[in-house]
């Protein structure tokens, strides 16, 4: 047996310690990066990971501050970089904390909700922590529309015209007020057509990257805003972005948001990648029977959607007072209606794309896309081209191709709503002014059905349903009909 000496004991116990240190800061994680992304209702902060941290956040006040705890954690990025401007945050910093954790400090500008949740490696990032900060109240639209506002804005806007219209006639304004309020002679609401534009990924969900490294969800972004642009610019035409800069919106936010904002119809603007650089062309898509099945099936379950309201703009339809069976029923008419819609949309549109580009599928597709799972609202998914073609890379990066894209669509949307426009819209009104000229006209009152209107006005009901392009008996309350000379 061998004895060591003290000075052997103290130097393999030192080996030992080094070891030990070694040891430790390899099973360290490495905070490599932070990423920041601000939204009109919130901000995300994420941390990318040499590996899995375990984190601790919690509020701080006066000042308000939110602190993010990371153990076995150490910094080996710069956060001087880190762009703060429209986010809640003022000032970040950082420390060590217990000798071998890290600790982050963000001192707030308002009051924010916070939450935190980590995610696995996928092709694109390897471990991250994410933190969301959301802004109790804030809405994801940065100029939301106001239901009550909007009604007082348009019935406003209605009397204005009215009073114009008898100025223009040589009669006295005044006797407009005066005059007896009639169920048919209501002023036309006139409202704008309201269109959702979703620009597809965004924030840390780059989407498609091309072979020049071209992101999808910044090219998607620039069609949403020359879209935008176009649908503003038209007559009787208004645009709600979904997102409308570098920021991550879910899901079921962004269907969430068209209906919040009371949208006529939802378009979700995509650039499609393959494994190969060889397909290409446009393709459009809306959802399919199944999934429309699946979604009636979630809405029926979910608590909060059992009272939700599905007549879509005119918000007319509740669920709250339907015993299960007639829920189901119901949910299941809206759906297939909307589903109807999008597909007579997709088709006007997908033949406008086949002008500008060549078409990867010559019909409308239809998937389970969750973002097109709206049971009320019209939907489609616009996959503009094949990113991973250089060719195609190349031209979606040009603005005069997107230039071309976007009319494409909106000429699509737009044929769609001014040959069927809905009954309180600018464009209904002008459709009834047209028709007056050429005949009489009804406005449907409660209880009205098809065959007593034709009966009463003497008229077939066939040479009715011609005369407003109707495809069935389903009418409207409120909705104007032109009554044919016979």
């Amino acid at each position: 047996m061998t004895r060591m000496r003290p000075r052997g004991r103290l130097l393999a116990g030192l080996a030992g310690l080094a070891l030990w240190l070694a040891s430790g800061l390899a099973d360290a994680a490495s905070v490599d990066n932070l990423r920041l992304w601000a939204a009109p209702d919130h901000a995300r902060l994420v941390f990318d990971l040499s590996s899995p941290a375990r984190a601790n956040v919690f509020s701080l006040d006066n000042p308000r501050r939110l602190v993010i705890d990371l153990d076995d954690s150490q910094l080996n990025a710069s956060v001087d970089r880190l762009d703060l401007e429209g986010s809640a945050i003022s000032t970040l910093r950082t420390g060590v904390r217990d000798g071998n954790g890290l600790r982050v400090v963000l001192e707030l500008e308002r009051e924010v909700e916070p939450r935190h949740f980590t995610l696995a490696p996928n092709d694109q990032y390897g471990h991250r922590l994410v933190v969301d900060l959301e802004y109790p109240g804030e809405s994801a639209v940065e100029d939301p529309i106001d239901p009550i506002e909007a009604m007082i804005r348009e019935q406003e806007i209605a009397a204005d015209r009215a009073r114009s219209e008898a100025v223009a006639e040589g009669r006295n304004p005044a006797d407009i007020a005066a005059a007896p309020v009639l169920e048919s002679t209501k002023p036309h609401p006139r409202r704008d057509i309201i269109i959702a534009i979703d620009a597809g990924h965004g924030g840390e969900d780059p989407g498609a990257i091309g072979p020049s490294g071209t992101r999808e969800k910044d090219i998607v972004l620039e069609m949403a805003q020359r879209l935008a642009r176009l649908v503003n610019a038209a007559e009787g035409f208004r645009a709600v972005m979904i997102r409308d800069g570098d920021y991550y919106v879910g899901l079921r936010q962004r269907t969430r948001i068209a209906r919040e904002q009371k949208a006529d119809f939802f378009v979700s603007i995509h650039a499609d990648a393959f494994n190969s650089p060889r397909p290409n062309g446009s393709s459009v898509y809306a959802l399919s029977q199944r999934g429309a099945t699946s979604e009636t099936a979630q809405w029926l379950a979910a608590s909060e959607n059992q009272a939700d309201l599905i007549g879509g703009v005119d918000g007319s339809l509740s669920l709250d007072d339907k015993d299960e069976v007639l829920r189901g029923v119901l949910l299941d008419l809206t759906m297939t209606a909307t589903l109807n819609d999008s597909l007579t949309i997709g088709g006007q549109v997908l033949d406008q794309l086949g002008r500008v580009n060549r078409l990867h599928k010559s019909r409308v597709e239809q998937a389970g896309f969750m973002v097109l799972k709206s049971p009320d609202i019209p939907s489609l998914l616009v996959e503009t081209g094949f990113i991973s073609n250089p060719e195609e890379e190349r031209r979606l990066r040009d603005g005069g191709y997107q230039q071309k894209m976007v009319e494409a669509l909106f000429g699509g949307i737009r044929g769609h709503f001014q040959r069927n426009p809905p009954p309180a819209s600018l464009l209904a009104w002008q459709r009834d002014r047209n028709r007056s000229a050429e005949g009489n006209e009804y406005r449907i009152q409660p209880g009205d059905t098809l065959s007593e209107i034709a009966a009463r006005h003497g008229v077939p009901v066939a040479q009715l349903k011609q005369a407003n392009e109707l495809n069935g008996d389903v009418i409207r309350v409120g909705q104007v009909l032109r009554i044919p000379r016979t």
